[in-house]
């Protein structure tokens, strides 16, 4: 017997301990097959069968024992134009970046969920997210909105019910914003059909991300294809 074999084999009473069901022999999980998963032992990904498909998956995984394992995993939808390679995506374009993303932090409308390790915070009447590309707070929370920041060119996020009702920052052109890239992308609850551009599941599913992420592990979430320039295994 071939000794990976058996050093799978005896992986897997351990893994059951922990109580994840063990990969077949042979089968390394997605994350184990990314190029880079953020150095953390959390990961979100998010993942389309092509740069076209407006849905596909989300999954959650911890990293134990030097092993990723899946914690859980949600129908998720994505831009109604599809993805687009994060690095090239420009604003307005209805497309769901892709690319290796930390989590700044949580928010919501409704009031954080018993369990909830991010930082939260809530969402308030005069809660904006700035997207215009010539105001100082682009890409950033503010309130109230200011005056170089136009309405027109803004989310009011208490507008966006249930959307978001909870909801996690995605790293995405926030540390070092570059104006017409794109703004306020989050993982959020669905709303009724696909995003403008943001990653969604359902709100069972994104309580249940809320009282898993630990920014003790460093999160992080990857948003790409089964295959192709996109694939999530670039990331």
């Amino acid at each position: 017997m071939r000794s990976g074999v058996v050093a799978a084999l005896a992986s897997a009473p351990l893994l059951l301990l922990l109580g994840a069901a063990p990969y077949p022999v042979g089968e390394v999980p997605l994350p184990g097959r990314m190029a880079d998963t953020g150095g953390g032992t959390q990961l979100i990904t998010a993942e389309a069968s092509t740069t076209a498909a407006t849905s596909g998956t989300v999954t959650w995984w911890d990293r134990r024992g030097g092993q990723w394992v899946k914690a859980g995993s949600a129908a998720a939808r994505f831009g109604a134009r599809g993805l687009v390679e994060g690095t090239s995506r420009r604003q307005g374009t209805s497309t769901t970046p892709t690319g290796l993303y930390d989590l700044p932090y949580a928010f919501g409308i409704a009031a954080a969920p018993a369990g909830v390790k991010e930082p939260y915070r809530r969402v308030h009447q005069n809660s904006w997210w700035c997207q215009d590309n010539n105001a100082r707070s682009y890409n950033r929370w503010t309130e109230p909105l200011p005056a170089d920041c136009r309405d027109s060119e803004a989310e009011h996020l208490i507008a966006y019910d249930p959307q978001y009702s909870l909801a996690l920052v995605i790293g995405f052109n926030y540390h070092a914003p570059v104006r017409g890239r794109g703004a306020g992308i989050f993982l959020h609850v669905n709303g009724e059909a696909a995003t403008s551009g943001c990653v969604s599941v359902p709100q069972d599913a994104m309580r249940r991300i809320l009282a898993w992420a630990d920014p003790a592990r460093a999160p992080h979430m990857a948003i790409g294809t089964s295959g192709g320039a996109t694939a999530l295994t670039r990331y």
